[in-house]
């Protein structure tokens, strides 16, 4: 039977792919793990389900202040220690499976300090599968009945897909399965323990809208990226580690493993600006199981790999990228449309990033500390680039992203770019010891879930009518519905359209012929294939009626159909019209916000401007004012020191215009007592001559044991001279002037009653200085009595000058000390000349010592004296007669 193709509904070109400007924020999740002992210092407190707050330990409560110290910071979502790995991936990671199955990519990576239950979160453990393990199997559990053959499509090793026809895929697949070299056995297959039964069934998850009218297929690829390095951890190896060889009686051979280190792969661009890992091993997987089977295999060289290099897995990144790709199924519904550009690859990365704790923690040495370096370098170039990001975003900037500097952020620059959602799980350990690490971790995703990333759009539609794998199938089933209703099997086998065609036919009549004049058996032969010939043409001709109809049916159908799709074209024309007139009313509303934004950044650096030049204007007005009042308080000053310096001056010319009259005074004084004494002496010599004349002998002047023992006073008297007596003189003192004095004499004085006594006059006389004597008077004098050397008495007369205090008292300043002594004229001489003999021979006896003697010398108190401040003693030596 020749079967007619059916015809083929135009394709339409599909739509182009629309723009999107709307960003959503990087959703940031928190996962608190239990503590490892129950007596262990807790640092982490669930406040609600989106915030935690953190208490700084015993040793570190205290900030610089001395004040307590706790901080909050909030999320997305916090989960506790409670929470449950099916609950952790329905909120995290389903929504993300989900845009994969619809042709949208997604990163998801965990960050945390070593310890903190990254590894956990992302594989898991026997019963408690991670986000990794249910990702697969709800890929699995979605698209599980569209999925194509295997090689139906090819990666084209430049990060893009190809479809490859039913020959060519069967030939791959014949190939493959003759170089498998894993011994089939009947029994089940064996699986790893540490990844048995890591989802339960009840647990299982089914993503909806899967589009019904194309098919899947799943690869995987697993990378680790070490030291800045990124190796494949499926690429096949000259020998497997895994497997070791084995001797003739089955055992294997430990000390004959070759390791061969893996070969650093390098990062390349596709066509359409995306980052790939030129040549990493893709492996189509078509079961959960089998793709658990090639993580697995990863797993165990990964490991294998950090013994033999002495590494440790707790300082690498390890990606697992899950590609899925689709292309829709042709017109008849039953066969991969061989289109290149109808072809959706969509990936989604899962990432376990390296522990983020400081190297002086890990106490590493030489190359480790290197290599913990370069580690810590890629993380603080994920936070550089975060950082940028959010700049640009909130301040308008358009600096240079440096995702080049490291090798995790380069690979993953397309997703920041808008190509993706882009999910972030914080993994914290609440222990005290991991406070500091951990408190850098909480403000690092603080900072990240500021970041918006553009929202990526959908996949375009294909121009095929939708349900075509249905109607393919329905179809199929009515066929072979009429065709069992026109007969059964036969031989028990399953009814086809050849089957059929041969029971609608009569027998045949026998072929044998009979002899060569057998007319009977050739034409009956012929009449019977003409009748066969007859209702073969009446069925083609049914048939070709039947298909005719049902071609004018479908197009009908398409017909209406097409004018449906018309119609809904025009309303979603409509609707893109609405749509581009609210995308440009949230364009410029997000212009709005963003300058608005901006507007309140620069008010804010304004503001703080303006406070820093109000607190400055503050500082400088406060200063200012200081000034001021240091300068008036120095003008004052310098006006009281001009004041006091004049009054100093003032005080000064008066105690020198003093001085100088004092000293003219003085002077005066001398003089006259020079001639006093001159004429005292002629006095004196005139009475010597005139006794002389009447006694032979001069009297005596009586010892000083005599005058001790005869004097019963304190005080010896002057002794009476035995000639005539001589009128007493007073002597001037040296106060006589036209000031007034006061006379201090205490009542302890003795009344000499010589020739040399002290007359001062109009003077006020006191017992006791007071101070109603002293407001009257500008001289002040005090007479002293005390015993001289030789038993005499001996007069001091101090004196001193009266000024008024700025109290508006009275003080006394002394400034002289006059001394007078007392001698007996009638005594004998001590002091004789043994030159001078009488004029029998003998010495002659010299007259006393005369007023030099008796009056030797007067001091005057000058600066510097000790008897008062600021004076000093002069002698005035008395000259010799001529």
């Amino acid at each position: 039977m020749i079967r007619q193709a059916k015809g083929k509904t135009t394709r339409r070109p599909p739509p182009k792919k629309p723009s999107n400007n709307q960003k959503d924020p990087v959703g940031v999740y928190c996962r608190v793990r239990p503590l490892g002992a129950e007596d262990e210092e807790c640092c982490i407190e669930v406040i609600s389900n989106t915030t935690i707050q953190l208490h700084a330990p015993d040793g570190l409560k205290a900030n610089r202040n001395g004040e307590f110290k706790e901080t909050q910071y909030s999320f997305k979502k916090v989960f506790g220690i409670k929470t449950t790995q099916r609950e952790l991936f329905a909120d995290v990671a389903k929504p993300l499976v989900e845009d994969l199955i619809h042709c949208k990519n997604g990163l998801l990576f965990t960050y945390g300090v070593t310890g903190s239950g990254k590894t956990y979160t992302m594989t898991g453990s026997p019963g408690q599968g991670g986000l990794l393990p249910r990702s697969l199997d709800m890929i699995f559990n979605s698209i599980g009945p569209y999925q194509a053959k295997r090689y139906v499509f090819k990666p084209d090793d430049k990060n893009g897909m190809e479809v490859q026809n039913q020959v060519d895929a069967l030939l791959d697949r014949q190939k493959r399965d003759s170089q498998t070299s894993v011994p089939k056995t009947p029994t089940t297959r064996r699986t790893d323990p540490e990844f048995a039964d890591m989802i339960s069934p009840e647990e299982a998850c089914k993503a909806g809208g899967v589009d019904e009218d194309s098919s899947y297929s799943v690869f995987v690829s697993y990378i680790e990226i070490y030291n800045n390095y990124i190796y494949d951890l499926l690429e096949e190896t000259p020998f497997d580690p895994i497997k070791p060889k084995w001797n003739g009686a089955g055992t294997p051979l430990r000390n004959n493993i070759e390791f061969i280190p893996p070969q650093s792969k390098i990062l390349r661009e596709d066509q359409n600006h995306n980052m790939y890992v030129a040549g990493c091993t893709e492996v189509e997987v078509k079961s959960t199981e089998e793709a658990f089977e090639v993580f697995w295999r990863g797993q165990k060289k990964r490991r294998i790999a950090n013994t033999q290099l002495n590494r440790e897995s707790s300082r690498s990144h390890s990606v697992f990228i899950i590609k899925l790709a689709q292309a829709p199924l042709d017109a008849d519904g039953d066969t991969v449309l061989q289109d290149k550009s109808q072809v959706n690859v969509s990936q989604l990365c899962l990432v376990d990033l390296a522990g983020s704790e400081r190297t002086s923690r890990t106490r590493a040495e030489g190359s480790r500390l290197r290599e913990a370096g370069n580690i810590n370098q890629s993380l603080m170039t994920l936070r550089t680039c975060i950082e940028v990001l959010r700049e640009n975003q909130m301040c308008g900037t358009n600096k240079m992203v440096p995702y080049r500097d490291s090798k995790v952020t380069h690979l993953f620059k397309n997703y920041f770019d808008g190509e993706g959602k882009v999910r972030m799980v914080v993994c914290v350990n609440p222990k005290a010891d991991d406070y500091e690490e951990t408190l850098l971790v909480m403000r690092f995703a603080e900072m990240t879930q500021e970041v918006e990333v553009a929202r990526p759009v959908d996949r375009p539609i294909c121009g095929f009518a939708a349900g075509r794998r249905q109607r393919n199938q329905a179809f199929k089933d009515e066929l072979t519905h009429r065709l069992e209703e026109r007969g059964g099997p036969v031989d028990g086998e399953s009814p086809t359209v050849l089957n059929q065609l041969l029971q609608s036919f009569h027998p045949l009549p026998p072929c044998e012929i009979s002899g060569p004049n057998d007319d009977v058996t050739l034409p009956r032969l012929i009449e019977a294939l003409e009748k066969r010939h007859k209702i073969r043409q009446m069925m083609v001709e049914e048939y070709n009626k039947t298909a005719n109809m049902l071609k004018s049916v479908l197009q009908e159908q398409d017909s209406n159909l097409l004018s449906k799709e018309n119609f809904i074209q025009e309303q979603r024309g409509r609707l893109g019209e609405k749509d581009k007139m609210i995308q440009n009313q949230k364009n410029e509303i997000d212009r709005l916000e963003k300058k608005s934004k901006m507007l309140e950044y620069k008010i804010d650096i304004l503001q703080k401007t303006t406070n820093i030049y109000e607190e400055d204007k503050r500082s400088l007005q406060h200063e200012l004012e200081s000034r001021e009042q240091r300068l008036q308080r120095e003008m004052s000053e310098k006006r009281r020191m001009e004041t006091r310096m004049q009054g100093i001056v003032t005080d000064a010319k008066l105690k020198w215009e003093k001085e100088c009259e004092r000293r003219v005074n003085a002077k005066q004084l001398e003089m006259q007592n020079k001639l006093w004494v001159k004429d005292e002496k002629l006095k004196q010599l005139k009475a010597i001559v005139t006794e002389g004349k009447t006694e032979n002998r001069q009297p005596q002047r009586p010892s000083r044991e005599k005058d001790k023992v005869a004097a019963k006073r304190s005080v010896s008297p002057s002794p009476v001279p035995t000639g005539p007596l001589v009128r007493p003189l007073h002597r001037r003192s040296h106060s006589a002037g036209g000031e007034r004095w006061v006379d201090h004499k205490p009542t302890t004085n003795v009344d000499l009653d010589t020739v040399l006594q002290p007359n001062i006059p109009n003077a006020i006389k006191v017992n006791a200085p007071n101070e109603k004597a002293l407001s009257k008077c500008d001289k002040y004098v005090l007479t002293h009595q005390e015993f001289a050397s030789d038993g005499e008495i001996q007069t001091k007369l101090i004196k001193g000058e009266v000024f008024k205090t700025r109290g508006g008292g009275q003080a006394v300043q002394f400034t002289d000390i006059e001394t007078l002594k007392q001698e007996n004229p009638l005594a004998a001489s001590r002091k004789r000349r043994s030159s001078e003999t009488g004029p029998d021979g003998e010495p002659m006896e010299r007259n006393w010592t005369d007023v030099e003697t008796r009056c030797s010398v007067a001091v005057e108190m000058r600066a510097g004296s000790s008897l008062g401040p600021g004076y000093q003693h002069h002698g005035y030596p008395k000259r010799r007669k001529p």
